[in-house]
C-alpha cells in the first residue's frame, strides 16, 4: 500500500500545523506488506481478465445496448484503468516501500484509486436510481430506456470525477525519507489543512450521499417488490440479490476505509496517545484495500444484474475452451 510502514510508526515525519503528534519509534511491521502484496495480487489476477471478459461481452455480446448496459460497461472500463497500477502498488510493498517510477506514475496511481472508488460509487449510485425509477415508476420511465440517457448521464459522471480529483495531481508528490522514496496517500499530504478540507468533501458529497442513496433506493425497491402480488418469484430473487450485493460492496468495501481515512485525518491535530495514532494508521493502511474489492464485487455485479451477461459470458468461455481444445 501506498502509506509507507516506516510512516506507519514514525509520526514525527509528518507534525501536525499544532505540533501535536507524539513521537513514535519506528518498528517493522513486515505482515502488513504482506497482506496488501497479497490481496492486491489476487485483486489483480482475478479482475485483470475479469474486466476484459465483461468489456468484450458488453461490447460485441450484448446488442442492442440498453440504459444499464452502457453505464455497467463504463463500470468496467473504470475499474480496467485501476486494475493496471496494481502491480505498482505491489511492487513498492515488495520494495520496503521505496518508490522508483517517478513523480508522474506515483500522481497517477494514486488518482487512478480515487478515481475508481468515486466514479464508480456514482456509477452504481445512477444504476440503483435508474432501476428504482423503473420498479417504481414503469411507465413514467420509459425515456430512461433510451440509450442517449445513460450516454449523457455516463459523460457527466466522467467530467464531474476528473474534474472533482484533479487536485491530487497537486496534493500528492513522492518525497525522500530515510534514504528511500515514498508516494504517500492523500491523507498524508504535505499540504495537510488543503487535503483535510477536501477529503471531507469528497467523503461527504462522493461516499456518503451516494450510500443514503443507494440504500434508501433498495430499501424502497425491496418493500415495493414484496408488495406486488404480481410480480415474478424470479424478479424479485434478483432484486434481492442485486441488493445485497451492492450494499456488501458499499458497506463492507467502502465504509470501513472512509471512517478509518476520517478519524486518522482529525488524529493528526489532536493530541492523543502514539498508541491510537499507529493503530487507527494501520487501520486505515488495512482498509485501503478492501476498498479495492470493489473491482472483484462489481464482476459479481455484471453475472447478477442480468440474463444476457450470463448467457453470453458461458457463450465465451465455451468457445475459447473448444479452441483450447482443439
Amino acid at each position: 500500500e501506498l502509506v509507507p510502514l516506516g510512516y506507519l510508526f514514525n509520526f514525527t515525519a509528518h507534525p501536525s500545523p499544532a505540533n501535536l503528534l507524539t513521537s513514535c519509534k519506528e518498528e517493522d511491521f513486515l505482515q502488513v506488506q504482506l497482506y496488501v502484496a497479497i490481496l492486491y495480487s489476487l485483486i489483480f489476477l482475478v479482475c485483470f481478465p475479469g474486466n476484459i471478459a465483461t468489456i468484450f461481452v458488453y461490447c460485441f455480446k450484448m446488442r442492442p445496448w440498453k440504459s444499464s448496459t452502457i453505464i455497467m460497461l463504463n463500470l468496467a472500463i473504470t475499474d480496467l484503468l485501476y486494475v493496471v497500477t496494481l502491480p505498482f502498488f505491489i511492487h513498492y510493498n515488495a520494495n520496503g516501500n521505496d518508490w522508483i517510477f517517478g513523480d508522474f506514475m506515483c500522481k497517477f496511481i494514486q488518482f487512478c484509486f480515487y478515481f475508481n472508488m468515486y466514479s464508480g460509487i456514482i456509477f452504481l449510485s445512477c444504476f440503483s436510481i435508474f432501476r428504482f425509477l423503473v420498479v417504481v415508476y414503469p411507465m413514467k420511465s420509459l425515456f430512461l430506456r433510451k440509450r442517449r440517457w445513460a450516454v449523457v448521464t455516463c459523460t457527466v459522471i466522467w467530467m464531474v470525477s476528473l474534474g472533482a480529483l484533479s487536485p491530487l495531481v497537486v496534493l500528492i508528490s513522492p518525497r525522500d525519507r530515510q534514504n528511500k522514496t515514498i508516494c504517500p496517500d492523500l491523507v498524508a499530504a504535505e499540504d495537510f489543512v488543503t487535503s483535510r478540507w477536501y477529503n471531507w468533501g469528497l467523503t461527504v458529497f462522493a461516499f456518503l450521499l451516494p450510500l443514503l442513496t443507494v440504500t434508501l433506493c433498495y430499501v424502497l425497491i425491496i418493500g415495493i417488490l414484496a408488495t406486488g402480488l404480481h410480480t415474478q418469484a424470479s424478479y424479485k430473487q434478483k432484486a434481492r440479490r442485486l441488493t445485497v450485493l451492492l450494499l456488501l460492496v458499499f458497506y463492507v468495501c467502502f465504509l470501513p476505509f472512509h471512517v478509518f481515512k476520517g478519524i486518522h485525518l482529525e488524529l493528526r491535530v489532536q493530541p492523543v496517545s502514539c498508541h491510537l495514532k499507529k493503530t487507527i494508521l494501520l487501520m486505515f493502511t488495512i482498509t485501503k484495500p478492501l476498498a479495492a474489492l470493489n473491482t472483484f464485487g462489481n464482476l459479481l455485479l455484471y453475472v447478477v444484474s442480468g440474463d444476457n451477461f450470463q448467457q453470453a459470458i458461458l457463450s465465451l468461455f465455451k468457445f475459447w475452451t473448444n479452441k483450447c481444445l482443439k
